[in-house]
């Protein structure tokens, strides 16, 4: 067993892949950039030695930003587009929602308004409210624009997208402003009219999830997936291009262990997931569940040192998690909660069991993520080695037949959400996939 550690933790395997898709440049979802980044994950699953290494194509709703500005005064204020959001422009009177807690918007008289909002949620707030859920608060209200404001210093706006995949182009244009812009917008035109300029093209594209296996060729399986692609602003190093280079890493390491899996590794690398979770969506839909076993979700790994597991109230996994963080003293922390952001959730709204993998980095929110600030240099090496060394471990014990967790029914979910307070919000934005 040493020897995999070591060499593991000398690994070179992951943070070169890193280095070639961040370079790549643009890995928008529906871009040559996506598509070359998720050839190379391709290549680089082979040549761990995976098999069958290839690419599933789907077709998604394509979006190309342009310029957008918003006009205050006689002034032009930065500010960037939200993917998804129409081309166009809209003027109304600046409203600040502050946080755009649920209340605020019930408060107030937002018709015909732009409305702002921060891109957090005070600490004595008990849920995160996502960024479309406020949005959809507002097109609900008649806003005739959105604008999301950092919370981050450092004159960063923020990006992300606002449609979903049912309703892929939001009803009103869409902005986001950094924390200094913002503050100066509420400051100077709070109360008076600004005019919200969008420019952006949208037309049909084609996405693709990488896929490749590892272990005996068996009817269940235990998904390790990341996303390939990012937001178009940066370089996609934390978000996510970590995660997909943990999902190469942990390749190379569990080709040596091939013999010790007692169940199919599939991994995955998906498309589109920055727009809607386009790409674990469209596998979902074609997809048997109960053929797998669990996934183990990389999507803000290698950010900070201490991992984080989402395990969505499965215990057996929340177990796990801590048995194998105990055999190597690594620390991590576990979140019981349903967490519907990433792309195991078009498998575990269904009661498939399965962790987002996250890791700690002291900030409030998304932190770099999402802003032009996601950059390799954020991240450390040893970081990425140390968690594909865990990571590994806890793949090869979910793979055993030592491991067995339930399925949970999805009204077993669905209750979760509504004891969570997750539900009104997942139901303003389309996410609700349970009948009423």
């Amino acid at each position: 067993m040493s020897q995999w550690i070591g060499r593991t933790f000398t690994s070179d395997a992951g943070w070169n892949f890193l280095e070639t898709i961040v370079d790549i440049g643009n890995r928008m979802t529906g871009s040559d950039g996506e598509r070359e980044a998720a050839e190379a994950t391709r290549d680089a699953l082979a040549d761990a030695g995976a098999r069958n290494a290839r690419l599933a194509e789907f077709d998604v709703q394509g979006w190309t930003r342009g310029s957008s500005s918003i006009e205050a005064g006689d002034t032009t204020q930065d500010c960037i587009a939200l993917p998804r959001s129409p081309d166009g422009s809209a003027d109304g009177e600046l409203v600040d929602l502050g946080y755009g807690l649920p209340d605020d918007f019930e408060k107030h008289d937002i018709e015909g308004k732009v409305v702002m909002v921060a891109s957090n949620v005070p600490s004595y707030y008990d849920r995160f409210i996502h960024r479309r859920e406020k949005y959809y608060y507002a097109v609900e209200g008649g806003a005739a624009a959105f604008v999301f404001r950092n919370h981050v210093e450092g004159c960063l706006p923020p990006t992300g997208s606002v449609g979903t995949e049912e309703d892929p182009i939001g009803d009103i244009p869409a902005v986001g402003v950094s924390k200094e812009v913002g503050a100066r917008l509420a400051r100077r035109w709070e109360g008076d009219d600004v005019t919200v300029n969008v420019d952006a093209e949208i037309d049909d594209a084609t996405s693709q999830n990488v896929h490749a296996e590892l272990g005996p060729d068996t009817e269940r399986e235990v998904l390790v997936t990341s996303h390939i692609d990012a937001h178009d602003i940066a370089e996609g190093a934390m978000d996510n291009g970590a995660g997909t280079a943990m999902v190469v890493e942990m390749a190379n390491a569990l080709a040596e262990r091939e013999d010790e899996l007692d169940t199919k590794v599939h991994f995955v690398a998906f498309g589109a997931e920055e727009v809607g979770l386009d790409g674990s969506s469209h596998m979902a839909s074609v997809t048997d569940f109960g053929g797998i076993k669990a996934i183990l979700n990389n999507d803000g790994v290698a950010r900070g040192r201490t991992l984080t597991f989402t395990t969505h109230g499965f215990d057996e996994l929340d177990d796990a998690a801590h048995e194998v963080a105990d055999q190597y003293g690594h620390p991590i922390s576990t979140i019981p909660e349903q967490g519907p952001h990433s792309d195991h959730w078009p498998f575990v709204q269904w009661g498939v069991p399965g962790y987002h993998v996250m890791s700690e980095t002291g900030d409030e929110g998304r932190g770099w993520g999402h802003t032009f600030a996601d950059t390799l240099d954020k991240l450390e090496v040893r970081d990425l080695r140390e968690q594909a060394i865990l990571l590994t471990e806890l793949a090869v014990y979910l793979a055993s037949d030592e491991f067995e967790v339930e399925h949970k029914a999805p009204e077993e979910i669905a209750d979760a959400l509504e004891a969570e307070d997750q539900a009104a919000g997942m139901k303003i934005i389309g996410d609700w996939p349970y009948d009423e």
